[in-house]
């Protein structure tokens, strides 16, 4: 910057354009302005500082030894005591930089001491104004006394760190051959070790002058950023915290990892451990939660860190029961339901009050194929009443025959029975009393959706008993298929994330049984990744390897193989490199579904991390013309999902993939062409964003059914559970469209439940905590989903029998309230600002977070893009994060006067 400015003053500074013949003096034009300028500009201020300095150097140059000290002492004086603008050089820097060679000549011919030294710290400074690529700024910093480096002010202290970051790139480069100064050194140039520590002198003066961004650049470019945390002070923890936690998507591994444990040893040295724990868990490491836990002292933080691990499904062994409590989730139904009273939703509703069928411009004709419509309500029905434990289809038919399920034809009515799960999620003992009487249905359909219902009431929560394992073990060996599929998929959604080790021994047997259906062991596969979620568990990795190599090939054809695929990915969820011996194992098997499974498992070990790299790799393979009627494409689908996955979590990421799946639907296979709206689903899930809805909507009516069929879900992904007005009308206005296409209108029935998902109280986005934490069950869940919607035909529309498959939406699903609690963990309403969050990552002073906000009364529902914060200072929050369940602790400062004033 020095360099910029000095530049700009060239064609004003006729002394040195007279000294050193400039280029600009060559210039006739040039000159006369030279001239002009001068008149106008040297006041007679200037004037006489000039020739004091003129005279400064002189006495520098002379032969009198006694005359240095003091005019060495002048100059600093005058050099420190300038006062500049922002667009131009200090004055002393502008009339010194023709003197600038003479000043060097004059250190190469004095002898070394003091005075010497003395010089060169002032030709560190003049440097800045005259940069030459030399670097001599840094060079002549080590040759001189070694002053406090903030004492020359900051603009000095940000070029020393430009050229300090140069030099030890330079250095690690190996290109020593531009290092050598030009005149010989007279003691030699800094070793790495001095450069780190003058880097290390530099960082306290940026924090302590707002410059946290500028510190903690210069450290993480001299590889060192392991030594900020002994920096930090109380006052300087968040913003340095906050800048580097917003670095890591952009930063290549393993070095993201190393910003966020810095982060952590820093929030854990200011003993904010609600802030460490999301940096552990987001780390994805349990040892790291479990010390952060242990760490901690105050009983009611220690809540508030149960809390954060309740909502990422990770559970810590404690002494307390109150404590295993919250991990358990217990409560959830019941804070669920205190927030459905608050907001006057409890009422429960039907498929009609969503469909809206009479705003629709149509008659409904003898073309609605009534079971598919009945199975479309089903699915509705669970999804909009969802949590609330109560419904007018299912559990209020009283006893004149469970008349619902029985409108259903076969595989419908599992899902029919299995929707009880859906309703009465995370009140588990109240739901198996429910759910129990259908298990002695003397038809498998229905008994097989007891069994999913009882899988599906027990995901997020544990219960002690382990009832979803005592009532299912027994049925996973059962010799009717559909009891078995049943069984095992509800295992899976109710220990998801638990990483139990009974599950496996249960379902282990079956993926390696090549005895067994493909369908089976796929699907005990991928029950086995959705326990494991996230855990590179190796034997299970390596039965599915096993089993993928011993299969023959007919079977491994099976459309369900992918789920197979999906199951080894999901061990890898997030864990990056370290799928890197299960991917070149794939490469060895030599059939079309192990390069499927290779892209599967490569998307979700990066999935959240923005790898610029990897979404390159993604992009390449969609550029691959293949032939279709071989199956060997299959790949491409997941290729353009992971684009999504890999961006998603990133803002700047996920703008640029959407820019590249308009590139892809212009240019792709049918193949590509059908993923990108599922892909684009998962990349804004639950985040109605108007360019996408067009986009989508655009899709929706699409030549290739498929593309719009995909399109259509995607809407409902898109807009779940927020009751978009907009998306809700552009489906009404689908369904009128696609009245005479079952396929379609099953699937427009089934976005639009999701709109309306939870009556508007629920979200399907992975991301929480402020963005910050990824929950690896919400992920699985809405992979699977996407992976039954790459073969639409064969798991959801048409003749398929798969629908139950959309029931893995439930684990994803998840409140999105702010519910604040007192000491004792009862609710406490109290007055919260909610607006659209702001980004504050490296800004100036204490900027508000929130924009455009309103104030309520909590509990309250927060859209993706909204955070909250505290109206009043009557309470503190134990959390940093306003958002799930956040315990709040009355302020000893709040004043009963405070309250008066506030009324006034």
């Amino acid at each position: 910057m020095a360099k910029e400015v000095a530049d700009t003053n060239k064609d004003k500074d006729v002394v040195m354009a007279d000294s050193t013949g400039s280029k600009a003096a060559k210039d006739p034009k040039d000159a006369k302005k030279d001239k002009k300028d001068v008149e106008d500009e040297l006041s007679e201020e200037d004037a006489k500082l000039k020739d004091e300095l003129d005279m400064l150097v002189t006495r520098l140059k002379e032969s009198n030894a006694t005359l240095y000290k003091s005019a060495l002492e002048s100059l600093r004086t005058l050099i420190r005591t300038s006062t500049s603008s922002m667009t131009s050089v200090p004055k002393p820097l502008k009339f010194l930089r023709p003197h600038y060679a003479d000043i060097h000549a004059v250190y190469a011919s004095w002898k070394d001491g003091e005075n010497r030294a003395f010089l060169a710290d002032i030709i560190s400074v003049l440097a800045m104004s005259y940069d030459d690529g030399k670097r001599d700024s840094l060079r002549f910093r080590f040759y001189g006394a070694k002053e406090d480096v903030g004492s020359w002010g900051h603009e000095y202290v940000r070029h020393l760190t430009s050229e300090l970051i140069l030099e030890y790139n330079a250095r690690t480069a190996g290109s020593e051959d531009d290092l050598q100064p030009a005149d010989p050194p007279a003691k030699p140039f800094a070793t790495t070790e001095e450069l780190i520590r003058l880097a290390l002198d530099i960082v306290p003066f940026c924090l302590k002058h707002n410059a946290e961004a500028d510190a903690c650049d210069l450290l993480l470019e001299m590889e060192s950023l392991d030594k900020l945390p002994q920096f930090v002070d109380k006052d300087t923890y968040a913003r340095v915290c906050l800048y580097i936690v917003s670095m890591v998507p952009y930063v290549a591994p393993p070095d993201d990892a190393s910003i966020l444990k810095t982060a952590r040893a820093i929030y854990r040295a200011q003993n904010q451990y609600t802030q460490s724990i999301l940096i552990s868990l987001r780390i994805n490491d349990l040892a790291l939660v479990k010390e952060d836990y242990d760490s901690c002292t105050d009983p009611l933080v220690q809540k508030q860190l149960a809390f954060i691990c309740a909502r990422q499904q990770v559970f810590i062994e404690t002494g307390s029961e109150e404590i295993t409590e919250i991990l358990n989730n217990t409560k959830l139904t019941e804070n669920f339901m205190a927030l459905a009273r608050d907001l006057d939703v409890v009422e429960a509703k039907t498929p009609e009050d969503i469909y809206k069928s009479h705003l629709e411009n149509t008659r409904t004709g003898a073309n609605v194929d009534s079971a598919r419509h009945n199975l479309a309500s089903t699915f509705v029905n669970a999804f909009v009443n969802i949590g609330f434990g109560s419904d007018k289809l299912m559990m209020n038919a009283e006893e004149e025959g469970n008349s619902w399920i029985y409108k259903n034809k076969d595989t419908g009515m599992l899902s029919a029975a299995a929707s009880l799960g859906a309703i009465l999620l995370w009140d588990v003992e109240v739901g198996l009393t429910e759910i129990d009487k259908f298990l002695y249905s003397t038809d498998d359909h229905i008994k097989a959706g007891a069994l999913l219902a009882i899988g599906l009431v027990s995901s997020g929560v544990r219960h002690e008993s382990d009832p979803a394992l005592g009532l299912l073990s027994e049925y996973v060996s059962s010799t009717t298929s559909i009891l078995r599929v049943a069984a095992i998929i509800g295992l899976g959604i109710a220990y998801a994330g638990s990483a139990r080790q009974e599950v496996q021994d249960l379902l282990l047997p079956l993926v390696s049984d090549t005895g067994l259906t493909m369908e089976l062991s796929s699907l005990a596969a991928l029950s086995l990744g959705l326990v494991y979620v996230g855990t590179s568990d190796g034997e299970i990795a390596s039965t599915i390897l096993q089993t993928l190599m011993e299969r023959d090939d007919e079977a491994l054809k099976n459309t369900y193989g992918r789920f197979m695929g999906v199951g080894l990915g999901l061990l890898f969820l997030g864990k990056q490199e370290a799928s890197e011996a299960t991917l070149e194992t794939l490469k060895v098997i030599e059939n079309p579904l192990a390069k499927m499974v290779g892209v599967i498992v490569e998307i979700c070990s990066y999935i959240g991390t923005g790898n610029v790299l990897k979404i390159q790799s993604m992009l390449h393979l969609c550029n691959d013309h293949l032939d279709a009627t071989k199956g060997e494409d299959g790949y491409q689908a997941f290729a353009v999902i992971g684009i999504a996955l890999i961006a998603m979590g990133e803002d700047v990421g996920a703008e640029m993939a959407i820019r590249s799946f308009n590139h892809l639907m212009h240019y792709g296979e049918p193949v590509i062409r059908r993923a990108v709206p599922l892909a684009l689903g998962i990349l804004c899930a639950s985040n109605p964003l108007v360019n996408i809805l067009d986009i989508l909507s655009k899709y929706s009516h699409d030549n290739d059914a498929e593309v719009a069929l995909n399109a259509v879900f995607a809407m409902g992904l898109v807009g779940a559970g927020t009751n978009n007005a907009r998306l809700a009308q552009l489906l009404r206005q689908l369904a009128a469209y696609y009245h005479k296409n079952p396929n379609v209108l099953f699937v427009v029935r089934i976005a639009q439940g999701l709109v309306h998902m939870g009556k508007g109280t629920v979200t399907l986005n992975p991301f929480h905590s402020n963005k910050m934490l990824l929950s690896p069950v919400s992920a699985a869940g809405l992979i699977t989903v996407l992976t039954a919607f790459t073969d639409a035909k064969s798991f959801i529309v048409e003749k398929a029998s798969a629908q139950y498959l959309l029931y893995f939406l439930i684990p994803a699903t998840y409140p999105r309230f702010l519910m604040t609690l007192d000491e004792s963990l009862k609710p406490l309403p109290v007055t919260v600002r909610v607006g659209q969050a702001v980004d504050t990552v490296g800004q100036a002073g204490r900027p508000k977070t929130i924009t455009g906000f309103q104030t309520h009364s909590t509990p309250v529902l927060l859209a993706y893009s909204e955070r909250a914060e505290l109206a009043t200072e009557e309470y503190i929050a134990v959390a940093t994060t306003l958002e799930g369940f956040v315990i709040l602790k009355k302020n000893p400062d709040w004043m009963d006067e405070d309250k008066k004033d506030g009324a006034k």
